[in-house]
């Protein structure tokens, strides 16, 4: 018993000290300073898990949710979760997180919902302590209907849930579906007990991600602390909790100190938070339109869009306030009015001054104006427009000699939603009341009606007499423009309007303003626009005084659409210190599709006169929408000088950008890029738009392009159409090489104006894609090298029996390829011919035949990839059939080769223009098919099977695998092609292996963190024989990479991987690998990069020896029937030598008659381009394309082609 007592004791004693250390090693931990917006603890520690981490307030989700917890009703039907965008660009949802731009960051997203009724996805934050005043939450938030199901009305909104189960919501975005992130400001405001913020998102349709949220950071939420010094400085006052606060927030309606200091002994002032009725206020007014006395839980608790949502005084659904909107019935009259008390006069000395909080919501919103009513009616104060989901501070001073009223005014216009809300209204001692009963002063007149339609107003083009429509839009160049631009402030900082009568002088200046908030000062235009690809906006500036920084100013675009856009232009420091320091801006507005406001952002570090922010001479040139100026070279342009006919779409997410030093034209010139590997670059799409086009025949793009990377996106050539529809006209993606490669697309005939666009799909993070010499001719395009398939059949007819079919998995029959092999999806395209006994008789033959294709002396090598499915299929023979003469066979198979597709190829040589025929015949199957696909005509001879590929002409048969072919789908990145010499961002071996120099070639699979460690590149081999004995030989090297990079090598067999060898101890200088394979089934090598954090791991000099094995052993018999047939180059080249020497024979002959006197001068140049734009004398000509198509052939079809090649690459230009 004793011991039983002793042992109690000491647990007793052990729980006491454990309490004890408990509560002082942690004294900053206590519950009542953690998540107080305060870091009370040296290392933050109390604040973390608050919703927010750290000293920076911020939760950007990369590492945790931050406290944040899902607390939605029916979480399985739809709730929030925290992702990742994935390795693919997906269909719905961001192309990546806000944070890190990449697809490894996280953010919060819905999941996706299918609902015959709305559901509701609750974000919850955990519980933080009270707020202050200026307290605001700024996100990013992502708001998309991937579906077209439509958004709905509230599809995300912002509510405070407080300790005693009170809610208000604090913030709703406009329901506008955007594919980007944008940027919002919650603002808080003063909340005195412990809160909960809740994101809530409400839809009964809609995809993954389609609502999500990334970036909050808390601001300006701490209650002010104790500052340096024994007392609060001047103009200041000191609070019960020992903090400060400016002599102007006392006695103003707000809890400024957080425990009421700052609020007392206001006795002589008249507070009116109509709690408990309006005071003095008096509602009756001439209008039918009437504001009236209520509050945000009579409005409305279940339908967010209704009301301010809070009061100001108690920042509650239960607090009161003064409310006007459009009513039940519909807005008869668009204005409502209610008035003090009669007051007695005042004076400059001893003025009236009014403080009130207004809250400007939606586009019903027109504004609020003050006005003095004594001998007649004036303003002195207005606010116009919609502020946002905020109580903005209003100060008004009044003086006059007579007897007055104060009348507010609000305009409220008839739309969807919103309305004007007004509180706390407080009255100084000087606005005393008056015993005088005297009649109204008269109305004054009501302003005219505008002279146009109100979308004409500011829209760069004059529709009035003497442009009254565009004489208040900001321009100063109008008189009376600067008057346009108006104050939106709603911090303690704001924009006025000086004016000089005597001098004309004007300009607008930031100054001290009464708003709470610590935000910029904020000016705007009216409604602009649309406007034109050539609206630019100049303006001076100044940012004057003695301090060595004054502040910042900015201007940026509010879009009708869009809303809020990144800013245009900043400027930060000072640009002297005399007040006349001025500076000029000239900055491209760009085409706006959408209506849009202009807005300049500044705030002065330290107000005082001795500095100063100030702008002046603003002016907008050349902005009508359908202003278009000329161009000498059209949209022919290789991007030296300027942009020529093409700007930047800026309802896009990011721009092209001029690249300086790399470029195609000169090779140290310029270019137009988009780097997919800029950490500043958000969003999915960049565009580049031509000018307006006339209606036109059928005519030819030509450009040079790279993408180059291991992880980039896509290139699209897109027409768009007067009605505002688009079609791709060409498209490619996956790795090229870091090398220049020419696309021709055609242009179909067009009957109405029209443009073109190239279009950047960032679906990738880690590469670059370029465009450069672009040319816009009208004539048809010449034959491709490339063919894909991917929108058109490139001028390939059908002839025989049967026609060939122009297909992709979707459309197929039941017998034919499920994917195409460019993009391996369904929505790919290829050509396929039904080959079963009831279609295609036995014996009975088809043909696809290319249009002609100009003859040359140097052997070329005829890519393709082709797929025969079922029992007995047929043959395919592939021919080349010269203009005149018997046709030549060089490649034919005959076997059923499965749901696969498999490499061709065969040579081709000859001076005649010759075509190119792929002939099927039957062979008597069931539900049989042949397809062909990616047709590549590379400038050099076909290796043979087996031969050493040393990458200095391409990828000789080896290919970079898409994700999804069997086997190989965790295939996520590319091996690339590139050399010391030409690369300028990735870290890569100093030279190659095969010349040991920097200009030879290699593949490599670079590591970044731009994507995921341990993603991986599959290269992969043509498909080979059975072998009991076959050697691969290859060199690899090792660039300082993390030890998680590896390379691995694989057999591939039947959709299964075999490992052969994994090297993981890969280190510099190039090192010789020998790998014995041995298989008893066709089979398929595979080389794996797996990639790191940094470094590379690079390929070169792949051979593989068909049966032979490593020591040199003839394992396998020798192969004596390859499927490519060399029988066409051989007796081309007999006839090519025996022509050459004929002609070196008549030419010398002919030399020796005619040879004419040596005289000096020069002849007329005749190298100047036939092709509109400019002309290009660096362009190899053995590699550009020279294609005679006899008028009797087929021309390429009108919608164009979808140039889509990654496979089999040619070094075309490096």
């Amino acid at each position: 018993m004793k011991t039983l007592q002793l042992r109690s004791s000491a647990l007793v004693l052990l729980v006491i000290l454990q309490f004890v250390a408990g509560s002082l090693a942690h004294p900053c931990q206590s519950p009542g300073v953690r998540c107080d917006f305060v870091c009370d603890c040296s290392d933050c520690s109390d604040e973390s898990d608050c919703g927010h981490n750290g000293k920076e307030f911020e939760c950007d989700f990369e590492d945790a949710m931050c406290g944040w917890t899902d607390q939605s009703i029916n979480a399985p039907v739809y709730g929030w979760v925290r992702f990742q965008r994935g390795d693919t660009l997906p269909d719905s949802g961001p192309s990546s997180d806000y944070t890190t731009g990449t697809a490894t960051g996280w953010f919060m997203g819905v999941t996706a919902v299918n609902t015959d009724s709305v559901s509701r996805a609750v974000l919850t934050s955990p519980n933080m302590q009270q707020s202050s005043p200026t307290c605001r939450l700024r996100l990013r938030y992502f708001l998309w209907d991937s579906g077209h199901a439509g958004l709905g009305t509230t599809p995300l909104w912002a509510s405070v849930h407080h300790q005693d189960a009170r809610e208000a919501v604090v913030w709703r975005p406009e329901a506008t579906s955007v594919r980007g992130w944008r940027e919002a400001t919650i603002y808080l405001g003063r909340i005195p007990g412990p809160f909960q913020i809740r994101l809530h998102s409400q839809r009964s349709q809609g995809g993954k991600g389609d609502v999500a949220v990334d970036q909050l950071e808390f601001l300006d939420c701490a209650l002010p602390l104790p500052l340096p010094g024994p007392e609060c400085p001047t103009n200041m006052i000191e609070c019960a909790r020992e903090g400060c606060v400016d002599q102007r927030q006392v006695c103003d309606g707000t809890d400024d100190c957080g425990d009421g200091t700052d609020e007392l002994g206001c006795g002589d002032f008249r507070l009116c938070d109509f709690e408990e009725g309006l005071c003095d206020w008096d509602l009756s007014s001439i209008s039918n339109l009437k504001w009236f006395r209520t509050n945000q839980q009579s409005l409305s608790i279940t339908d967010p869009l209704k009301g301010p949502g809070r009061d100001h005084s108690n920042n509650s659904a239960t607090g009161h306030f003064l409310y006007v909107t459009v009513p039940d019935g519909g807005l008869k009259m668009d204005w409502a009015a209610f008035q003090s008390p009669r007051l007695e006069p005042t004076n400059s000395t001893h003025p009236c001054k009014m403080v009130m909080y207004t809250h400007q919501f939606g586009p019903r919103s027109g504004g609020l104006t003050v006005l003095v009513a004594d001998q007649k009616i004036y303003p002195v104060w207005e606010r116009a427009g919609a502020l946002g989901d905020v109580w903005v501070k209003a100060e008004v001073e009044i003086v006059t000699n007579a007897t007055f009223q104060i009348v507010i005014m609000a305009a409220i216009r008839d739309f969807a939603y919103g309305g004007i809300a007004i509180d706390s209204i407080v009255l100084s001692p000087e606005c005393s009341l008056s015993p005088v009963n005297d009649t109204w002063a008269a109305f004054p007149d009501h302003p005219k009606e505008p002279c146009t339609e109100s979308d004409k107003m500011c829209d760069f083009h004059g529709d009035c007499p003497g442009e009254e429509d565009e004489a208040k839009c900001g321009d100063f160049s109008y008189t009376g423009g600067s008057s346009g631009w108006t104050d939106t402030s709603i911090g303690n900082q704001g924009w006025v309007l000086f004016e000089n009568s005597t001098s004309k002088e004007e300009y607008l200046s930031v100054d001290v303003a009464p708003g709470q908030q610590l935000t910029e000062a904020l000016t705007r235009t009216p409604l602009l626009g649309p406007s034109g690809p050539a609206c630019t906006l100049s303006f001076d500036f100044a940012l004057t005084g003695n301090p060595g920084h004054i502040g910042e100013l900015s201007i940026r675009v509010i879009d009708s659409m869009l809303g809020v856009q990144p800013k245009l232009w900043e400027f930060s420091g000072k640009t002297g210190t005399d007040e006349e320091s001025w500076q000029e801006a000239n900055l491209n507005i760009g085409a706006r599709k959408h209506r849009f406001q202009l807005v300049f952002e500044a705030r002065r570090v330290k107000i005082c006169p001795c500095t100063k922010i100030k702008v002046r001479n603003v002016r907008f040139a050349s902005c009508h929408a359908e202003y278009f100026p000329s161009s000498a070279t059209a949209l022919s342009c290789n991007f030296e000088d300027g942009m020529c006919g093409w700007y930047q779409d800026n309802s896009d997410n990011f721009d092209w950008a001029m690249l300086s030093g790399m470029d195609h034209t000169i090779g140290i010139g310029r270019s137009l890029a988009v780097d997919m590997w800029s950490p500043s670059l958000r969003g999915a799409f960049g565009r580049l738009i031509s000018f307006t086009q006339a209606p036109s025949s059928y005519q030819c793009l030509t450009f040079f392009f790279k993408i180059y990377g291991p992880n980039t996106g896509v290139l699209n050539v897109k027409l768009l159409h007067k009605d505002g529809s688009e079609s791709v006209l060409w498209t490619r993606s996956g790795a090229h090489g870091n090398m220049w490669h020419e696309a021709h697309c055609p242009v179909p005939h067009q009957l109405t104006n029209f443009q073109l666009m190239f279009e950047a799909v960032r679906s990738g993070f880690d590469g670059r894609i370029a465009i450069d010499d672009v040319a816009f001719t009208d004539h048809l395009c010449t034959v491709p090298r490339m063919c894909s398939f991917e929108g058109q059949q490139c001028g390939y007819s059908s002839s025989g029996k049967v026609n060939w079919l122009y297909r992709n998995g979707y459309t197929t029959t039941p017998a034919g390829p499920k994917t195409d092999h460019t993009l391996k999806t369904e929505l790919g395209f290829y050509m396929m011919v039904n080959t079963a006994a009831n279609i295609l008789n036995f014996g009975d033959t088809t043909a696809l035949t290319s249009p002609f294709r100009q003859g040359t002396a140097a052997t070329e090598c005829v890519h393709f990839w082709y797929q025969m499915g079922g029992e007995d299929p047929g043959s395919l023979t592939v021919y080349m059939k010269p203009v005149t003469g018997e046709r030549v066979k060089i490649f034919s198979d005959s076997l059923e080769q499965g749901d696969i597709w498999r490499h061709g190829n065969g040579n081709i040589s000859g001076l005649m223009d010759w075509q190119l025929e792929f002939e099927v015949a039957g062979a008597g199957g069931k539900n049989t098919f042949v397809a062909i696909d990616d047709i590549f005509i590379s400038a050099h001879p076909c290796q043979d099977l087996g031969s050493k590929c040393t990458l200095e002409k391409g990828l000789c048969s080896w290919t970079n695998t898409h994700n999804g072919q069997k086997g190989l789908e965790m295939d996520q990145l590319d091996w690339e092609l590139t050399n010391q010499e030409a690369e300028r961002h990735f870290s890569t071996p100093p030279h190659d292996h095969t010349l040991g120099t920097e200009r030879g070639h290699f593949l490599f699979l670079p590591s970044s963190n731009r994507t995921a460690a341990m993603q991986s590149a599959y290269l992969l081999s043509p498909h080979l024989p059975p072998t009991k004995g076959t050697c691969l030989k290859f060199w690899a090297y090792k660039l300082y990479s993390s030890d998680t990079a590896e390379l691995k090598v694989w057999m591939l067999v039947e959709g299964l991987l075999n490992q052969l060898v994994v090297l993981s101890e890969l280190e510099a200088p190039w090192r010789r690998f020998d790998v014995n394979i041995t298989s008893v089934k066709e089979y398929q090598i595979v080389f794996e990069g797996i990639k790191g954090t940094s470094g590379a791991v690079a390929l070169d000099d792949i051979e593989y020896t068909v049966g032979i094995n490593c020591a040199g052993e003839v394992k396998d018999p020798v192969l004596t029937s390859l499927k490519h047939d060399n029988a066409g180059g051989i007796a081309a080249s007999v006839i090519v030598m025996l022509l050459l020497v004929g002609t070196l024979i008549a030419l010398l002959v002919y030399y020796l008659r005619t040879r004419p006197e040596v005289t000096s001068g020069t002849s007329p140049s005749s190298s100047s381009s036939a092709r509109g734009g400019f002309s290009n004398d660096i362009y190899e000509p053995d590699l550009t394309d020279r294609v005679a198509v006899p008028s009797t052939q087929n021309h390429p079809m009108a919608a164009g082609f979808n140039d889509v090649y990654e496979d089999v690459r040619e070094m075309e230009v490096a």
